[in-house]
């Protein structure tokens, strides 16, 4: 089977925060910005990787949830335990320091985990925890 990671879903709650954080901190591409009724959907991906994106999405858009359910969404974002991804940059410290002068909430520095890999961890703006992993 040849089988590749084509997208991953993460919620934002604020599109032009999300925008300026993936694209000016992380240097990602936004390769769609689509608007429908008030929401945005925005797919960034890293240059030179079209086929792997990010989809950030309004969180609880689908008409099926329930405002309870909006509720707990909203409430897990602000706690940061919502939505997640692990990305991975060739020099860690240098990507770290990059995104420690940026708005970007810290939540680990760069450290050698005893599970073999040197990782930081730190929020986007809507409180997705994003895993930075450095290349072997």
């Amino acid at each position: 089977m040849d089988i590749s990671i084509h997208a991953s879903f993460l919620p934002h709650d604020d599109p032009d925060a999300a925008i300026a954080f993936y694209r000016d901190t992380l240097g990602f591409e936004v390769r769609n910005d689509v608007g429908y009724e008030g929401m945005r959907w925005i797919t960034v991906g890293p240059p030179g990787q079209p086929g792997t994106s990010i989809v950030l999405h309004p969180p609880g858009a689908d008409p099926g949830i329930t405002e309870e359910e909006r509720r707990v969404i909203t409430d897990m974002m602000a706690k940061g335990t919502y939505g997640g991804i692990v990305l991975a940059a060739k020099d860690i410290d240098a990507t770290f320091a990059r995104l420690q002068a940026s708005d970007a909430e810290v939540i680990q520095e760069p450290t050698d985990q005893p599970y073999g890999v040197r990782d930081c961890a730190f929020r986007d703006p809507a409180g997705n925890m994003v895993r930075m992993q450095e290349m072997p």
